[in-house]
């Protein structure tokens, strides 16, 4: 006991005790005299708050009622002036004093809506001060249910990571593999060593997809390839991880065909405008040659035109391995529009069409070489080596050593091989005994008796045989006799749409038409 009363501060001193006691309740006074201001306080602003919302009515129902009553009076005056002449002089008097005494009369309605906006904002700073106001904190403990299951749920999920990219001539599986985020020297391995793999993978520009987890491990790798450019269907290899480690298949599967739209705008040049547009060169060269009869691409082709192209694509598993045939295309150069739509009759050769049912291709192509120069037409010239004047039996089209050369019209190669001054020479027969012959190439890429269509690449433009650089020197042939190329090939004609097949184009050209304004508009959205 003795040392409980020690270490009470109250049992030790009863003096200490009672001024303790004192304190307190000087304390508990303070408290009460506190909570009796806050009190008043509340009373104090509930009461300005009420005053300066009667207040600001009534300030609102003076202007309201002063602005109807200067209304009623003019109406008032209008009326007396017009039905009782005989009150209006008075009521003359009346307005030459109100005339009289403007400034007077407007000083003492401002004043009265002053001191009304004075007597508000006086009220107002009667308040207390916000910033002696107690501050009040509230802690509300929140329950989250079932938290620690939640948190071992998605402990257990597998998070998988897919990457695309496309391989490359000069890829290592190291360096694959580490573009595609991957870190596993058993994968790098396993791509070195198996020759599915090692086959995929030895070619460039190949679609790649690889899934990996959490630990940057290999989980798949799949990679796509044709085997031809001509082919529908695709190769398929697939590296799965397995229990027992790496396992690689092969598969075949058809491609699917999706569609592209797409337009551009050419400020330089049109393929520069198909590069911004990401439009493949393939597909360029398609609408080069659908209004080659209509737009000279080699001098009539202006700053400002463009272009919309709906085309084909065909995917492997929803990848684009290859462009297929331009379906619709739109060109509008120096204020004029070209159409063109792709049609094809059952069981019939197709071909492009304006909208309005008319051919557009001609039997033959407008040139052999797409985006070239005339350096020499169907004349008399000086030979360039001999020296002396001689008649050019063809045209001559200046290109850079390994241009595509095309066949102009659907034939029969006659002959591929070297033929004296020619050089490297390709010879295609066509109907009509009209044949063409395409010479002074670097690289002949067809067969005698192979059947070829027109535009047909059958070799590369080169300075083979008599030539002084590279160049494709272009023949045209009827019954062996020269003719000029361009004459035959302006009065080429296609053959036009029966009334029949008329009537069925015309669905296709509403539906192409469609497909060209949501291209176009996607143009005009990325010129913005």
């Amino acid at each position: 006991m003795g040392i409980d009363r020690y270490n009470d501060p109250f049992s030790k001193s009863p003096i200490l005790g009672v001024a303790c006691l004192f304190q307190s309740q000087q304390l508990t006074a303070k408290a009460m005299k506190t909570a009796k201001q806050s009190d008043l306080m509340q009373f104090l602003h509930s009461i300005q708050s009420r005053l300066v919302s009667l207040l600001m009515g009534f300030l609102f129902l003076c202007t309201a009622v002063l602005g109807a009553l200067l209304m009623g009076t003019q109406r008032l005056l209008a009326w007396l002036d017009g039905q009782h002449p005989q009150l209006a002089l008075p009521l003359q008097q009346a307005a030459r004093w109100l005339k009289q005494h403007p400034k007077t009369i407007s000083l003492s309605l401002a004043s009265l809506l002053l001191a009304g906006g004075g007597g508000a904002f006086a009220i107002a700073n009667l308040g207390p001060d916000i910033a002696n106001e107690p501050v009040v904190t509230v802690t509300q403990p929140l329950q989250i249910a079932a938290l620690q299951e939640q948190a071992q749920s998605l402990d257990l999920i597998k998070m998988s990571l897919m990457r695309t990219d496309s391989t490359r001539s000069s890829d290592t599986p190291e360096s694959l593999l580490r573009r595609l985020g991957l870190v596993d020297t058993d994968a790098a391995a396993f791509l070195r060593k198996n020759p599915l793999a090692k086959q995929a993978l030895r070619l460039g520009n190949r679609s790649v997809t690889a899934e990996s987890d959490a630990q940057q491990r290999l989980l798949q790798l799949t990679v796509r390839w044709l085997n031809k450019e001509t082919d529908t269907f695709f190769q398929r290899l697939v590296i799965k991880r397995s229990a027992q480690g790496l396992v690689a298949s092969l598969e075949t599967s058809p491609m699917t065909t999706g569609i592209r739209m797409t337009g551009g705008t050419v400020a330089s040049s049109l393929y520069d405008a198909a590069d911004e547009a990401r439009l493949p060169d393939s597909v360029v060269t398609q609408l080069t040659e659908i209004f080659s009869n209509q737009i000279d691409f080699h001098r009539t082709l202006r700053k400002g035109a463009s272009f919309s192209v709906v085309y084909e694509v065909l995917e492997a598993d929803g990848e684009p391995l290859r462009t297929g045939r331009v379906l619709t295309a739109e060109f509008n150069n120096g204020n004029k529009t070209y159409e063109a739509v792709w049609y094809q009759e059952p069981g019939q050769k197709g071909n492009y069409y304006s909208m309005d049912g008319k051919s557009l291709s001609r039997a033959y192509l407008a040139s052999p070489v797409a985006f070239s120069r005339k350096t020499s037409g169907f004349a008399m010239r000086l030979h360039p080596i001999f020296q002396t004047m001689k008649a050019h039996l063809g045209v001559d089209y200046a290109a850079p050593t390994g241009t595509p050369a095309q066949t102009v019209g659907d034939g029969v190669v006659e002959f591929a091989g070297v033929q004296g001054g020619f050089g490297n020479v390709v010879i295609v027969r066509h109907g009509n005994n009209h044949s063409t012959v395409y010479a002074h190439l670097s690289k002949i890429q067809v067969r005698k008796g192979q059947s070829v269509q027109k535009g047909q690449t059958i070799g590369a433009v080169g300075s083979t045989g008599w030539s002084t650089g590279p160049h494709l020197h272009f023949e045209f042939r009827v019954n062996g006799t020269h003719v000029d190329p361009q004459k035959i090939i302006q009065q080429a004609q296609s053959t036009p749409l029966s009334p029949v097949a008329l009537n069925r184009f015309k669905t296709t050209a509403e539906q192409a038409r469609s497909q060209l304004q949501a291209a176009t508009q996607m143009r005009e959205g990325t010129v913005q």
